[in-house]
């Protein structure tokens, strides 16, 4: 599966202390073993040319107070908090000034964020989509992109989850409603 890097972008869904990190408030094993391919991927990708992009799941304390209905807190607890630890990027990662970092407040990473301006300012149509959590914020951030019209490629290989069941999951559904998963083995750039 080859890809122009002038434009494509690898983005990076929420590889943050509280998902990735043993201390962190909603940490799972699988999302901590993640931070290596999605390095991996995101370096062949920075030698290629290819944009990289990060996303940041984060909550201002007050969020959900005077919401009807959706309300992460009540559901996962209080997680990656404005402010807090938990919310940054875990310190494997090698963010760079001209990464673009995105902070969004829900699990797609399109809502109320400036993901899809970046994007069209950069000619970028085809989006290498890893991080975690698979069957979370990764799914509904390529869903989001494919019905903006982007080319969403579900890295298979380069996702956290909880269980594997959840990463099976968003690899299936990614492949039956996008027709667009890869390992990071299927990935080549046109400068490789």
């Amino acid at each position: 599966m080859a890809f122009d890097p002038t434009a494509t972008a690898v983005v990076v869904v929420d590889m943050q202390n509280g998902f990735c990190h043993p201390d962190g408030s909603l940490y799972a094993e699988p999302s901590e073993a993640a931070v290596e391919p999605v390095t991996a991927l995101v370096d062949r990708a920075r030698e290629a040319g290819a944009s990289v992009v990060y996303t940041r799941d984060v909550h201002p304390p007050e969020q959900f107070d005077e919401t009807h209905y959706y309300d992460e807190f009540d559901r996962w607890g209080e997680h990656v908090v404005e402010g807090s630890w938990d919310a940054e990027l875990v310190a494997d990662l090698d963010v760079r000034d001209d990464d673009h970092v995105v902070e969004k407040h829900t699990y797609d990473a399109f809502y109320r964020t400036d993901l899809e301006g970046y994007l069209d300012a950069h000619g970028i149509d085809d989006l290498l989509i890893c991080g975690t959590l698979a069957n979370v914020c990764v799914l509904h951030t390529a869903g989001s992109a494919g019905l903006r019209d982007y080319r969403p490629v579900v890295v298979e290989d380069a996702l956290g989850y909880i269980t594997e069941d959840h990463r099976e999951y968003a690899v299936d559904h990614a492949e039956w409603l996008f027709g667009e998963t890869a390992t990071r083995d299927e990935v080549a750039f046109a400068a490789e």
